[in-house]
């Protein structure tokens, strides 16, 4: 994947595409499996990729009337950091990282673990609910 500034002609969900694919295991198996959960929970979400500078690749993000969250992968992680978290009910407990933000709120995921699905897709309703509530 390309360093450096995003050129007029990258397609974001190309580029995620391709960092998952670059990616090769567990990981990318789990950021694609979020991704599609993600487009399940709002079909009109936007995708986008951002901070790309020398140093990084970049960021994936999920959009709809403002940002919901970033798919960072790290060694032992994938990270989905909801840019309105702290915001949000999680009666579900997903969130595990980030907890003492004011704004954002995170969910680590590492190799193995099970995710709660539904509670995933209901909770990135809730955040597009949020950025629609607040767009208007």
């Amino acid at each position: 994947m390309p360093n450096g500034p995003a050129q007029p002609d990258d397609d974001p969900s190309q580029l995620i595409a391709a960092r998952i694919q670059e990616l090769g295991d567990w990981r990318g198996r789990t950021l694609s499996a979020l991704r599609d959960l993600i487009k399940e929970a709002d079909p009109n979400v936007v995708e986008e990729w951002k901070w790309r500078k020398a140093s990084s690749p970049g960021v994936p993000v999920w959009s709809h009337d403002g940002a919901i969250c970033t798919g960072e992968t790290y060694k032992s992680v994938v990270k989905l950091t909801f840019f309105k978290g702290a915001s949000l009910e999680d009666p579900a407990g997903l969130f595990n990282a980030s907890l003492d933000g004011r704004v954002r709120r995170a969910i680590d995921v590492r190799e193995g673990d099970e995710l709660d699905e539904q509670a995933f897709v209901a909770l990135v309703r809730a955040a597009v609910s949020l950025n629609e509530s607040s767009s208007r």
